[in-house]
Formats: C-alpha cells, structure tokens, sequence
C-alpha cells in the first residue's frame, strides 16, 4: 500500500456506518482537499473516495494480507479470511456498497489489518494505520491488574494463626520459669529456644518450589509458563472462559452433515444416497493443478471429504464456471454432464427436477417447501450449506451463467468448524471439577449455540449477543452472567468487558484464545491462555499461559496440574507446620515439667533442618502421589488449604509433641 505513511494525518478512524468522517480523514497533499468530507462535516460513500490520489490505494489478491483498515473502491469475487480478528471462521464476501453494521464481521465495505485475502480481487484505500485500526485498537486497550495470588494470601493466614500461639507459648514459658525463681539467663533463653521452635524456616520456600516444580511439569506436556506464580491462579480458576474457534474447534471449515433432501447424516454414517451427493458435489469441484491445494477453503472442505470417504475427482473437465459471490456457485462441464454446486438460494432457483430415491421427480412448490425447511434445519445447527444439482447435456453444451438452469438436485452439504475431538470430554470434565465453561465468540449465534449444545455446555442457560449485552448496564449483567453459557456476535471491547464483570463478582477467571480479537479479554484474566499453533504473536505476548499444540486436553492437563500444585503445597505445610507446632508443643510441655532446657535453640535450628525443611522441600517439588486427575480437580485452595489442611497439620502436631515428650520423660 503505498504512501500510506506519508498521507495520514493522525490515523483515520471509522464510524458505525463504516465510512470515514472528515475530522478523521486522510489528508491529501498541500493545497489537495482531504480524502472525504466537506464543510458539513458529511459522511462520504465510495464515489468520492474514488476521486483521491492513486498513491493511497492498492490491488489485493488472494493470499495477501491486508496492511492497513481500507474502504473497498472495486472487487471481483473478493472474499476476505477475518478469523483472526473477528474469530469467524466462515469466510466474508465484501462489496463496495456502504455497510452501517455496528460489528466487524458485517461491515462487508471494509477491510482490516490483519485479514487475509482468500479468493478473488479487490482495490482499497487505506482509512487507518498503526494504533488507529481495529487491530491496533485492539492490542492497545487495558491490561490485566495485579493482585496477591492464592498462595501469599493462605500463608499470611497461616503466619497470622501460628504467630499468636507461638508467642502464647513462650510468654507462658517466661512467667513459668519466673515464677520457679529460674536466673533471667536461662528463662530469655529457653524463651529464645522456642521461639526458634516456632519459626517455619521453610515457609518462604514452599509455594515457590511448588510453581517451579508444576510449570517444568506442564512444560514436558506443552504448556509453556510465563510466570510460575500463574499456577496457582490456575489452580483457582472457576469460571473459563473460551474463544470458540480455533479453541472448543479446530478453526477450519470440514464436510459435517450430507442431506438428500429428505434426511441428513454426519460423514461416518453415510449411505447411498448421501455418498452420491458428494461424488456429485466432487465432480462439481474445480480440480487441484500441480498438487498444489485449492485456494478457496470451501472447495478444500468438499474434495478433503470426499477423500475421506474414498472418492476421488476423475474424468475430463470441458469448462468451469467459478464460484463469484455476484454468481453464488460453481460449474463444472465434463462430457455428457453438467455438475453445479453453490448457495442453495441461488441453486434451487435453477432446478426443475429433483433426484429421490433413484428416480427423478418434479421439483414443485411442495418440494421447495420441503427443500426450505430442511436448509433452515441445517443453518440452525450451524452447519454452512451448499446445494448440489447435475444435468446430461449435449456434446455442443456451450458454458454460459445463462445455460446453468433446468438441474436436477441431488441434495446438500452441511459443512461446518468441526469442534476438537476431546472438546466434550474436557468441558464434561471441568464441569465435574466446579468449573463453569464460557464461550465467548464473535461467530454468529445459531453457530455458537449448535457448538454448545454439540459439547454439553447449555445446561439450561442461555445464549446472550453483543447487541443484548450492550442494552445492558454492568449490575444488570453481573446478575445475567451466571445464566449465560455462550456470549455470540461480540467484539473485542465486549468479551473484556464479560471478563471484566466475571472478576468484579468475585470469580477467578481463565481466558483462552487464538486470535488478536481476544488479546483485551486474555489481559484482563486472573489467567490469560494463548491456545493451540494457531495463536497469533499479539495472543502470545499478552497471555501467561501458552498452550504448544491443538489439543484441548493438554489445557485440561494444565488445570488438573495448577490443582495438583494446591496438593503438593498441603502435604508440604502438613509436614512444615505440624512438625513446628509439635515443637512448640514440646518445648512448652518439658519446661513446664522441668526447670532444665530440655533442647537449646542450636539443637531445636538442627531439628527443624533435618526433620521438617528439608522434608517439606521434597514434598513440595514431587507430584502429587496416588491422585487420579479427577481427585487432583476437586483439589483447590479450599480444599487443600482449609480444614483438610488444619487436620493433617493439627495430627502431625500432636503426633510430633506426644512422641517427643514421652520419649524425654523415658531417658531423663
């Protein structure tokens, strides 16, 4: 895009109708009007801006990126790949028509940075550069806040708890020894031996030792740690919220369901009649050249499947008619026949006939009808549709948009995001650990709430848009959150903003994502996750947690790892603590018998060393021992630091004390 840094005066910025405002405007060169605008301060359509210096605009062509926000002047078959920003897998077709949609994904004039071009052509003019588009805008906006993790917060509590009995104990020690007429020498010092008793020297270590040891633990399983302090946050996380794709699917569009029109199957429970809608469909297909793949991703998804069900494209291809979204299908003449597959509002206007059960009928109103709802069936559950109709032709069959017409239809294909394989397993497996699963997508809504329900994450919520979360005020969504499973159509802006709500109601929040889309929302979480090898720089700087490959489970592992953390940290202070105030216990207990020190601080200092710190540090770098992934996610800090802790540390303590006791009464 040339001179783009030289003619933008201040970045340019867009309006919900999309257009470009004057005060906002690229600036031409001196003694030139601006890009667009007038002393009305009007809006401008594409006319005028088609009138400013050629030196702004540029041709894109499929495989291209798009350097800077750009208003579309002209396209041929432009289609534009916005998962990245927008977290849409489905490709956009853009127009130069003004588009006045407040969200991203509908604002079909403009294109933005970090988009690329999947198929056709297209001439833009740079409206925003740097900080000023939407992908800047996006990266820029707050960052998460610091607060006291977990950890220091349990063990200021259990300093404030021991503390008072430990200076109890040796205030009691002190006017013991008083009241018996022992020198002052001894008394501070018996008073100084158990306060040597009481101190946990390895306190400090534990929890740190403990994230050291778990984050080298998620490194072998492919979650890199930014920080280490970020496990234990991990290990609290209550509510995770999720990106939709490229996270819960794998960010590609696949063949999911065929339909001949009167029924529809998912890929491995075909028959007949749905095996002769993709070899349809296939030979409807433009061909791979050089073996190089096809450019548009639709056509990847239906030759992919048909490979997968062991069909493959032959015979000679005559003439193509390709797919423009002006024309809305593809043609394919090989000799004798005809094959065309495309939208099905477009299609069906073409047919006459329509193939059932081996013969062919009429295609008529009632048909249509039949047609109709069975695409509405599909769309609902999120599948993207593509009708399939043949027709013999002569051998001096001239290819023409004209010609395309008296098909007889052969069915649909259902072609969908096709969630991990793991995904339900995981999201089931949260659930049971008392982790609430979010999604919050920019997809659309019938799409989002197919995936949710196709993984178990309705549970009798609802589904809430950007559009009904922007009529709402932070207390009226704070009391909607927990209703809520799936957050459809939003913005970047929005998905911080539930990340927001979430933390301010006092939940620990995990955000995962991929895309730049999701980089305010990641940096707002207690714990951000940059998922999978898809997962854009600007996803990775900001996130903690980074997640090497596809797999959804190696996040689970990465949670079920943070609560096993909590575990190694119980067993630890069970150890440290309770061998502290079994000291104590001790210490307190002979010098009340005996006026004589039963041990001298050095002697106390060594037993701590050696009987507690060096312990408490092994426990603390192992992992947790006979726990199955079910136990270790019921695990958390209240549950490994709470009464189970005061339990173990209390036993230790008595154990520790009784034994000690009666082992100095039998040598004195």
């Amino acid at each position: 895009m040339q001179g783009v840094g030289d003619h933008v005066a201040g970045g340019a910025d867009l309006d919900d109708a999309a257009l470009v405002h004057e005060d906002e405007a690229v600036a031409g060169l001196p003694g030139e009007p601006g890009l667009v605008g007038d002393d009305d301060h009007r809006h401008t359509g594409v006319g005028e801006v088609a009138d400013h210096r050629e030196d702004l605009t540029d041709e894109l062509r499929a495989g291209d990126g798009v350097p800077a926000d750009c208003r579309v002047l002209s396209v041929e078959s432009l289609e534009i790949d916005e998962s990245g920003l927008t977290g849409e897998s489905q490709l956009v077709a853009k127009d130069v028509a003004a588009a006045t949609a407040p969200a991203i994904a509908d604002r079909t004039c403009m294109l933005y940075q970090g988009t690329v071009v999947a198929s056709g052509t297209g001439v833009a003019v740079a409206v925003a550069v740097g900080t000023h588009t939407e992908l800047g805008r996006t990266t820029a906006q707050a960052t998460g806040t610091e607060t006291a993790t977990g950890v220091e917060t349990r063990l200021a509590e259990l300093t404030n708890k021991v503390l008072p009995v430990s200076v109890g104990a040796g205030a009691l020690l002190f006017a013991s020894d008083l009241l018996r007429g022992v020198p002052v020498g001894r008394t501070v010092a018996r008073s100084v031996g158990l306060a040597v008793a009481a101190v946990p020297e390895g306190l400090p270590f534990v929890a740190t030792l403990a994230e050291l040891a778990a984050a080298r633990r998620m490194s072998r399983r492919g979650v890199l740690v930014r920080s280490p302090a970020t496990i234990e946050a991990l290990g609290r996380v209550d509510a995770l919220c999720f990106d939709k794709t490229g996270t819960l699917t794998q960010g590609r569009i696949a063949l999911g369901e065929v339909s001949d029109g009167r029924g529809s199957r998912g890929v491995e429970a075909l028959q007949r009649p749905h095996l002769e809608v993709v070899a349809a469909a296939l030979r409807a297909n433009p061909r791979p050249q050089d073996d190089q793949p096809l450019p548009h991703p639709t056509d990847r998804a239906v030759l992919d499947g048909a490979r997968e069900l062991g069909l493959e494209a032959g015979g000679e291809v005559l003439a193509e008619l390709p797919f423009e979204p002006s024309r809305g299908f593809h043609a394919v003449l090989s000799p004798g026949l005809l094959s065309v597959k495309g939208a099905p509002e477009v299609v069906l206007d073409r047919c006459t006939r329509w193939r059932r059960n081996g013969s062919s009928t009429a295609f008529d109103d009632e048909a249509r009808a039949d047609l109709d709802a069975e695409v509405e069936r599909l769309a609902l559950r999120g599948f993207r549709l593509l009708a399939v109709a043949e027709r013999p032709v002569r051998d001096d069959f001239a290819m023409a948009e004209t010609e395309v017409d008296e098909l007889e239809l052969v069915g649909l294909l259902g072609l969908a995001d096709p969630v991990h394989a793991s995904a339900a397993e995981a999201v089931e497996q949260l659930d049971r650990a008392g982790v609430d699963v979010i999604m919050i997508t920019g997809d659309h809504p019938s799409t989002a709430e197919a995936i949710a329900a196709e993984l178990g994450m309705l549970g009798g919520k609802r589904v809430l848009t950007g559009a009904e979360l922007d009529e709402l005020d932070d207390e009226q969504l704070a009391g909607e959150a927990p209703k809520v499973s799936v957050f459809a159509r939003v913005s970047p802006a929005q998905k911080a903003r539930i990340v927001r709500c979430l933390r301010d109601a006092g939940r620990v929040v995990a955000m995962t994502g991929d895309g730049a889309n999701d980089v305010p929302a990641i940096n707002l979480a207690h714990v951000g996750i940059a998922f999978g090898s898809r997962a854009t720089p600007a996803a990775r700087d900001a996130a903690d947690l980074v997640v090497a490959d596809d797999r959804i489970e190696t996040l689970t592992d990465g949670i079920v790892e943070g609560r096993g953390m909590w575990t190694s940290v119980r067993e630890a202070l069970a150890v440290l603590l309770g061998g502290n105030l079994g000291e104590i216990g001790y210490a307190l207990g002979t010098g009340l018998l005996s006026p004589s020190a039963a041990l001298n601080a050095r002697q106390l200092l060594v037993v701590n060393m050696l009987t507690d710190v060096l312990p408490t540090i092994a426990i603390a770098v192992r992992p947790p021992a006979d726990r199955t992934p079910e136990r270790l996610l019921a695990e958390g800090p209240e549950a490994s630091l709470g009464a189970a802790l005061a339990r173990e540390v209390g036993a230790r303590a008595v154990a520790t004390a009784t034994a000690a006791v009666l082992a100095w009464m039998l040598t004195r």
